[in-house]
């Protein structure tokens, strides 16, 4: 049985704690041993991107003290797990932490990275009827190198019909304080994103990341479009 600890990244905790709650059930069903540890706070990816380099390095080291249990750490966000494996050793390196650092590195995963490369799982058993699209977040797509586990796991959802759109690779237009910072340019990268979307006819739009759904959801109800963004966690865990 293997041991998972979660990682929740802020926006799941703050706005999205159904997703963390369905990625728990997945992993449970397909046998996993998962505990989480309540003392854990952010990754620190906010700080980092905006050039507090130190504030940063105080979250990070809190974050690798936090999983220093030697086991996989699985989280549902490929922009978190791709900051820790790209980036921590940027701050860490030749410091006392550098070889838990690379350990914590090692040890994580993205949620549908876990399910396809290490359960070797691309049927959850899900159900959900409609037609969907896969928008690829640029943190798993870019980061992790996700392109085709969610796709398999996606095919695998009885009922749901999936569709690629036009801009599938492209930013949603988010990137943390990018869409804070430029918020004309930020909004007219999701009405690329969205009408991509909408062009294939698809009722959801489904990603590994809660920020771009906040971020593309926010445009849709401005917009009153008949579109969906869904975090796959949820598709997979749906119809149970």
């Amino acid at each position: 049985m293997p041991k998972v600890q979660l990682f929740i990244p802020c926006f799941v905790d703050q706005l999205y704690p159904e997703t963390g709650m369905n990625m728990v059930k997945v992993l449970e069903k397909l046998g996993c041993e998962v505990s989480y540890n309540t003392k854990q706070t952010c990754c620190g990816q906010p700080a980092f991107n905006a050039g507090y380099r130190e504030d940063a390095k105080a979250v990070a080291t809190k974050f690798l003290h936090d999983f220093e249990d030697n086991s996989y750490i699985v989280s549902p966000s490929g922009s978190c797990t791709g900051y820790v494996r790209n980036y921590y050793d940027t701050l860490f390196a030749n410091s006392s932490d550098h070889n838990l650092c690379n350990q914590v590195g090692k040890n994580m995963y993205e949620f549908t990275e876990f399910l396809t490369k290490v359960l070797k799982v691309e049927n959850t058993g899900a159900t959900l009827k409609g037609k969907a699209t896969y928008h690829d977040a640029c943190g798993a797509l870019r980061e992790c190198n996700i392109k085709e586990g969610p796709r398999k796991l996606l095919k695998n959802v009885r009922g749901l019909e999936l569709v690629e759109m036009k801009e599938c690779e492209t930013c949603c237009g988010f990137g943390g304080t990018f869409a804070v910072k430029y918020e004309a340019i930020s909004i007219g990268m999701a009405q690329v994103k969205v009408k991509s979307a909408l062009d294939t006819g698809a009722q959801y739009m489904i990603t590994t990341d809660v920020s771009c759904m906040m971020h593309l959801q926010g445009y849709i109800n401005e917009n009153n479009y008949p579109i969906q963004t869904m975090h796959i966690a949820d598709v997979l865990a749906s119809g149970w």
